[in-house]
């Protein structure tokens, strides 16, 4: 890629990565820092605020820097702050030589011309899963690596379904999570909660039961999205559901679920410490697909990245640097740390050999997709905006499903 590409980039781009970015990943604070003119120094851009100097992370930065003989200058970004640096550096051709970004920003990125492929750049991907590497696929190319992933599955608690006579193991596909939790209601509990607010975070929290039916993001109006948002429509109407979902976040989703009375959660891998705390046996279950097996859920989570630069030559540091981050050892101790599951399924049998409880979370990585895959690439962000658009109306009374779903489909065309 060469500088000409960068000046397409523009609001268009900016305005997309600010639509993108707050489903799953981390947040925080950083300062700007630009790249060190010692030419034996590399820059590193990364989404973690929250370790400081250090921290495990830093230390692996750094400990990556001098295998390679180069010393590392690291920022830690606020997620959507970063991918919009990002952009703007590249404008400047002032780029980080290596950028870790949330997965559903990096075509946004490729296409504005800000990230070479993994063809450029020799970067090697053979080991990640099929999966998670097409996060970070776009018109056939790849634009870097997963340092890890995480995504959606339903929390259950145990005393809560023990009291109302359900079986856990018959929770198979939809018609048998739906006799379940009308078992809990008439149990005098509370059935299932999620976010459906109008944000991504609601079209993330809808896309496992979306997918789950068949549907496609390219049809939002099939009848296999009709009959997603139905089920969510008629478990609230059932009272399955509360109606807050309208304005869950996962936070306050978290927070209902975590006051004990409800049956099943849907969220993700980042609330593991906090099920710890809960006070009350838990479980996690793969969201069921509607016939049964388990749904793709959305990935969360970040890919290693190679900017573009007007000095070539950088590139094969930066190829040293990232394949270091990526290694096996190193993404065991890395995936622990941001309770991510790896992207490498050498590394997922480690985790769960030193962790049980994370063997749920694996089966559903391993079934989950990008939301950007199927070369969606920057078009994804008005598809999404128009399917949380259509899960309001329905759960509010304001359309029914079908209707809702075919005004998105008409908004997105």
């Amino acid at each position: 890629m060469h500088s000409s590409s960068r000046r397409r980039l523009g609001a268009v781009a900016l305005s997309t990565v600010v639509a993108l970015t707050g489903a799953a990943c981390s947040s925080g604070s950083g300062s700007t820092d630009t790249k060190g003119s010692d030419s034996g120094t590399y820059t590193v851009w990364d989404p973690y605020p929250q370790f400081a100097k250090g921290a495990d992370w830093v230390k692996l930065l750094d400990a990556c820097g001098a295998k390679a003989g180069v010393k590392i200058k690291r920022t830690g970004y606020d997620t959507s702050d970063l991918a919009n640096k990002a952009l703007l550096a590249a404008q400047q051709d002032n780029s980080a030589d290596v950028l870790i970004v949330d997965n559903p920003v990096v075509s946004t990125l490729a296409e504005a011309g800000v990230l070479t492929s993994t063809e450029d750049t020799g970067l090697d991907t053979s080991k990640v899963d099929p999966n998670l590497l097409a996060a970070g696929q776009s018109d056939g190319k790849t634009y870097g690596t997963p340092i890890g992933a995480n995504t959606l599955a339903l929390y259950y608690n145990k005393k809560v379904l023990k009291a109302a006579g359900v079986d856990i193991t018959s929770v198979k596909d939809w018609k048998s999570l739906t006799a379940a939790l009308a078992k809990v209601k008439a149990a005098g509990k509370k059935g299932i909660t999620f976010s459906a607010i109008g944000t991504e975070e609601g079209s993330f929290q809808f896309l496992p039961w979306f997918w789950g039916a068949g549907a496609k993001l390219t049809e939002l109006d099939s009848a296999q999205a009709v009959s997603a948002l139905s089920l969510w429509k008629d478990w609230l109407k059932q009272g399955y559901a509360p109606n807050s979902v309208i304005n869950n976040t996962q936070t306050t989703s978290w927070q209902e679920f975590a006051g004990g009375d409800y049956a099943f959660a849907e969220n993700g891998t980042w609330q593991l410490a906090n099920a710890k705390k809960a006070g009350f046996e838990y479980g996690v279950l793969p969201v069921p697909g509607a016939d049964g097996g388990s749904a793709a859920a959305p990935t969360g989570g970040e890919f290693v990245t190679i900017p573009t630069q007007g000095d070539t030559g950088r590139y094969a540091t930066s190829r040293k640097l990232a394949t270091c981050l990526t290694s096996t050892q190193n993404l065991y101790d890395t995936d622990t740390t941001l309770s991510y599951v790896a992207p490498t399924g050498e590394v997922q049998a480690k985790q769960v050999a030193a962790n049980a409880e994370l063997k749920p979370w694996v089966e559903a990585v391993k079934a989950a997709k990008g939301r950007t895959s199927d070369d969606l690439g920057t078009t994804y962000p008005k598809i999404s905006e128009q399917l949380w658009k259509a899960v309001q109306s329905a759960l509010s009374g304001a359309k029914s499903p079908e209707d809702a779903l075919t005004s998105a489909q008409a908004a997105v065309k």
